[in-house]
Order: structure tokens, then C-alpha cells, then sequence
């Protein structure tokens, strides 16, 4: 009686357990980071879409950029072609940017962790450079693995409907016109961009999100993770923009009848024909509207959507 009163006893515990929630410290899958990347580059891109086309319009033609004459060609365009042409190659940005911010999100995820275990500081906040490095080796992941899209997006963004009707009529007539090796024409330019850009930007939301946690909330806020995103889009942008001008220049060089060879000899021609700051920085007062915005929003909804499926794990609500 005694040995089967022990063996209910040491029986209900195991039962108890079955029962017991979720572990609190429930990691989300690579499948959930992926989801979680893909919407905060879908939002943010969506957001400020009209100022991206803009932004690209002036980088790619040799007219002086004003904010006058920003908003004039917006107004312009609006009262041409409706309301919707604001949004005008939109379509070729979500199938770039989807994947992209899948893609460059959840391998800085990945990236944190592997350096975390290199550096001694698994599961913990990353010391500068490695914190550094991870946004770099995030952003040049995505740019490898997506970097067509992005040529096909500016192309969309610079032409008239006429030209091309869709996305792939973009790739057809790239590769019988100009060659497939065209779809990488700006490569270089966008990987030497990517990573200042990329590890500054991570770099320093992280470091504000590290900062915050003194306080007595670890957890910032919606509308102080847009304030933090904001500030890591600004420098992160203003250090990398001249290489983003090139990268636009010689992506669209096919349909703006220029030709440029390599970066320094993009670089060179713009400084030539328009000037070294005014020349490489067309825009950027531009960028510093929208580029802020952009990574704040995408951070942000990046950071609330990885809360809420963490906590859906925890509440059982996924299985795998």
C-alpha cells in the first residue's frame, strides 16, 4: 500500500508538469523571425513610398534637388497619372523588400547568436564591434541573396508605365537588351554602402535599446523604438549616401542613356558634372524625411511583431 501511494506521488508531479504553460524562455523559430522581418520591411516601405520614387527620380537625372521641387514633381505626378502612381513600381519593392528584410533581419538574429558564442557573451547584449558587425554581415547577406529585385525596383521607379508593364517584363527586357550580368550592374557600390549603413543602423538601435534598459523599464515603448529606429536611420544613411547615389546612377544608366564603367569613374562623373557635395548628396535632405521614418517604422514593427509571437508561444498557441 505504501509502495503504491510513493508511486502515485512520484506520478503526479509528471502529470503537473504536463499541464504547466510554455517555458517563459520559449525561442521563436527561424520561420518566425523570417515572418517577423518580412513585415516590418513590407510596412516601412509601403509607408514612405511616394518620397522613395522621388528620392530615386532626382538621384538618376542631373536636375538640381530642392524640397520644393521634390514636392512639385509629387503634385505633378498626382495630378497626371492619379493618385495610385505615387506608388508606382511599389509592386517590384514588396517582391524586393519582402524578402530582403526577411532575409536581413533574421540572419542578424543569427549573426548575434554565432558572435554572442564567439565573444563570450551568449544570451547577453554584444560588446560595439561585434554589435557592429553582426548589422554589417545582416546587410550583406540580404543584398547577395536579393540584389536583382533591387535593379529591377529602380528601373520601375525611373520609367514611364509604356516601358515596362510589369516585373518580369522588366527581367525579360533587361536580359534580351542589355545582358543578364546588367541585373548586378551597381553591385559593388550597394555592398560598400550596405555595410557602413547596415552595421551603423543596427549598431546604434541596438545600443539605444541597451541604454534604455538602465531604466527602470526594460522594454522601451512603441513611440520610443521609432525615435530610437529614427536616429539609427539618420547616421546610418548620411554615412553611406554617396555610395547609394552611385548604386542608383549605375543601375538606370540603360534607360537614362549614360554610361558609367565603375564606382570611382561614377563617382568622378558626378562630382565632374554636378559638384562633389551637391553632386553625391542630391536627395539627401530627402532621405533624412523618409530614411528616418522608414527605419523607425521597420524596427519597430519588427520588435512588436517578435513580442507577439513570443508570447503566443508561450501561450501554446504553436506547437512546432
Amino acid at each position: 500500500m505504501a509502495h503504491t501511494v510513493q508511486g502515485h506521488q512520484r506520478a503526479l508531479p509528471q502529470a503537473a508538469v504536463l499541464s504547466l504553460p510554455p517555458s517563459s524562455h520559449a525561442r521563436l523559430t527561424v520561420l518566425d523571425t523570417l515572418l517577423c522581418g518580412a513585415s516590418a520591411g513590407a510596412v516601412a516601405k509601403t509607408f514612405i513610398a511616394p518620397l522613395d520614387r522621388t528620392k530615386i527620380i532626382f538621384q538618376v537625372s542631373s536636375q538640381k534637388f530642392s524640397a520644393k521641387e521634390a514636392f512639385r514633381l509629387i503634385y505633378c505626378t498626382y495630378m497626371k497619372d492619379g493618385f495610385l502612381s505615387l506608388w508606382r513600381g511599389n509592386s517590384a519593392t514588396m517582391v524586393r523588400v519582402i524578402p530582403y528584410a526577411a532575409i536581413q533581419f533574421c540572419s542578424h538574429d543569427q549573426y548575434k547568436g554565432i558572435l554572442g558564442r564567439y565573444y563570450g557573451f551568449q544570451g547577453k547584449a554584444l560588446p560595439p564591434f561585434p554589435r557592429f558587425l553582426a548589422g554589417s554581415l545582416a546587410g550583406t547577406t540580404a543584398v547577395m541573396l536579393t540584389y536583382p529585385l533591387d535593379m529591377v525596383r529602380a528601373r520601375m521607379a525611373v520609367t514611364p508605365r509604356q516601358m515596362y508593364s510589369n516585373i518580369m517584363h522588366v527581367f525579360v527586357r533587361i536580359m534580351q537588351e542589355e545582358g543578364i550580368k546588367t541585373l548586378y550592374r551597381g553591385f559593388c557600390p550597394t555592398i560598400l554602402g550596405v555595410i557602413p549603413y547596415s552595421g551603423i543602423t543596427f549598431f546604434t538601435y541596438e545600443t539605444l535599446k541597451k541604454l534604455h534598459a538602465r531604466t527602470r523599464r526594460s522594454q522601451p515603448y512603441s513611440y520610443e523604438r521609432l525615435a530610437f529606429g529614427a536616429c539609427a536611420g539618420l547616421i546610418g544613411q548620411s554615412a553611406s549616401y554617396p555610395l547609394d547615389m552611385v548604386r542608383r546612377r549605375m543601375q538606370t544608366a540603360g534607360v537614362t542613356g549614360q554610361q558609367y564603367g565603375s564606382v570611382l569613374g561614377t563617382m568622378k562623373t558626378i562630382m565632374v558634372q554636378e559638384g562633389g557635395v551637391r553632386g553625391l548628396y542630391k536627395g539627401l535632405s530627402m532621405n533624412w524625411i523618409k530614411g528616418p521614418i522608414a527605419v523607425g517604422v521597420s524596427f519597430t514593427t519588427f520588435d512588436l511583431m517578435h513580442n507577439l509571437l513570443h508570447k503566443m508561444h508561450q501561450l501554446g498557441y504553436f506547437t512546432y
